[in-house]
């Protein structure tokens, strides 16, 4: 479940397009390899990068590979604990509601994206996650972060697919 509170920046930032920009080069990276150019960086509570990862449902052969998933478990293998308590997730399309609930699951503190997905993003265009009642955790998120810059990505690699 979201809360309506903005994310903290973590020590050491300015601004969300640092970390945004690192997560654009890991959807870069997945759009070199054939898939859908989603990138993800997880911060600590410090601001220290824990993971970087790119998509790679199709060259792993396993549907839930996505960008956020990945650099969940990297963080979380990082860190010695599943949980992921003062981490923000920072990735460059809104996540979907596997991502998200993965999230709650590892009790992200805060979730970053950039472009919202209007087929499935489970924080605002598709579905209000606010509005699940049963959900036992609450992350701070912030949408929109150069979300220009994401959406471009996406739509160029679906252009050149067509």
């Amino acid at each position: 479940m979201l809360t309506p509170d903005r994310p903290t920046l973590p020590p050491g930032l300015d601004s969300w397009d640092e970390p945004m920009r690192q997560a654009l080069a890991e959807a870069r990276r997945a759009a070199q390899a054939g898939e859908v150019p989603v990138g993800a960086v997880l911060l600590g509570p410090d601001g220290a990068v824990l993971a970087r990862a790119a998509n790679a449902p199709i060259a792993s052969a396993d549907p839930t590979a996505h960008a956020e998933i990945l650099a969940m478990r990297q963080g979380a293998l990082a860190l010695g604990n599943y949980r992921l308590t003062g981490c923000t997730l920072v990735v460059t399309l809104e996540p979907c509601l596997m991502c998200l609930g993965a999230m709650v699951h590892a009790r992200l503190a805060a979730l970053v994206y950039g472009a919202p997905d209007p087929k499935s993003g489970a924080v605002a265009s598709c579905l209000d996650a606010a509005s699940l009642g049963f959900v036992n955790h609450r992350l701070a998120a912030l949408g929109g972060v150069l979300a220009d810059d994401c959406g471009d990505l996406l739509r160029q690699f679906f252009r050149a697919r067509r």
